[in-house]
């Protein structure tokens, strides 16, 4: 069982963070294990990540769930401006709320990132050796090979319109401008930051109703050199990486490197879905039981979770 959840909120740079605080119903000095949760790009606490939060908190753990600035409940202006740097900030922040709270094992942090926070969690653990355990879902590991993905997807002339449209929100943020914006999804197929089958049925599957389906593009003009992949030899934790086999948004080849660099660190896991597939019905029943079964065993000391399995492990990556 979990308390109700509490709305909490922490500094980031000059913005303040909002989050959901969630705590298991225990002892009232107990000190317990925090995982921290945020979405990936243009995604808020409410698309889809609930179910993720309640389960973690019934199953014994506190859980900090935040939207990023400029997003969702958080502060921050322009609205819906995405920028790696300032995201890897906000999970800097979380962590030093997280570690301050009350009833929390500082020691006892773990880290969850879906999607393009998949690679922020990498990222962050890389640089803090005090990160207990991280669990990455459907992860964006390379941004080089998303572009590649976007070019075969979408084709040139979108990928042209879309630099486009980066290159003019970057010159209308120089001048005192309002941003440009494109959508994340496109049921049509037109101009979007996801493209490829089944982006927007399932994108929208999860998002709320007071969603905004829309991002400043400025970010895809430097979205080539961020590779978490690089920084994950520098993981010293356990991570847990789950595998959508049939993601289209995201390089699975580049997971599968992920998880070789990272060595004896690693486990990994496969579903036969697509990438928003694992937030519904048997797959998310399934992810979710090894993300528990992972964090209780790394954090707490029980679980047994079944070994790597090694015949994906060995595949070469172009055989994805």
């Amino acid at each position: 069982m979990a308390e109700p959840r509490q709305d909490l909120t922490f500094a980031s740079g000059s913005g303040t963070c909002h989050a959901w605080l969630y705590r298991p119903v225990g002892p009232p000095n107990a000190t317990i294990p925090c995982i921290l949760m945020a979405h990936g790009i243009g995604g808020t606490r409410d698309a889809g990540l609930e179910p993720f939060a309640d389960r973690f908190a019934a199953a014994g753990f506190a859980v900090l769930l935040f939207d990023y600035l400029h997003f969702g409940a958080s502060t921050g202006e322009p609205r819906q401006l995405f920028s790696v740097k300032q995201q890897l900030a906000d999970w800097q922040h979380a962590i030093a709320c997280a570690r301050g709270l009350p009833g929390i094992d500082p020691q006892k942090i773990a880290l969850w990132g879906t999607s393009f926070s998949g690679g922020h969690v990498i990222v962050t653990a890389a640089h803090d050796p005090r990160i207990a355990a991280v669990s990455a879902l459907a992860p964006m590991m390379d941004g080089r090979a998303g572009l590649w993905l976007y070019l075969r997807s979408a084709g040139l002339l979108r990928l042209l319109e879309f630099t486009a449209m980066a290159t003019c929100d970057r010159l209308r943020a120089w001048f005192p401008m309002p941003p440009l914006l494109i959508a994340l999804v496109d049921r049509d197929e037109g101009l979007a930051v996801m493209h490829g089958r089944d982006a927007a049925a399932g994108c929208l599957s999860i998002a709320p109703p007071h969603w905004r389906n829309e991002i400043c593009p400025r970010y895809a003009l430097t979205i080539g050199i961020y590779r978490p992949l690089k920084l994950a030899a520098k993981i010293t934790c356990p991570v847990l990486i789950q595998i959508c086999e049939q993601d289209q948004l995201v390089s699975n080849k580049a997971v599968i490197a992920t998880a070789k660099i990272l060595g004896h660190n690693a486990e990994m896991i496969q579903f036969p879905c697509g990438h928003f597939g694992i937030y519904h019905g048997p797959h998310f029943e399934n992810a979710i039981a090894n993300q528990i079964e992972f964090f209780s065993r790394i954090t707490v000391g029980v679980g047994a979770f079944p070994p790597l399995d090694s015949e994906v492990a060995s595949r070469p990556p172009d055989e994805r």
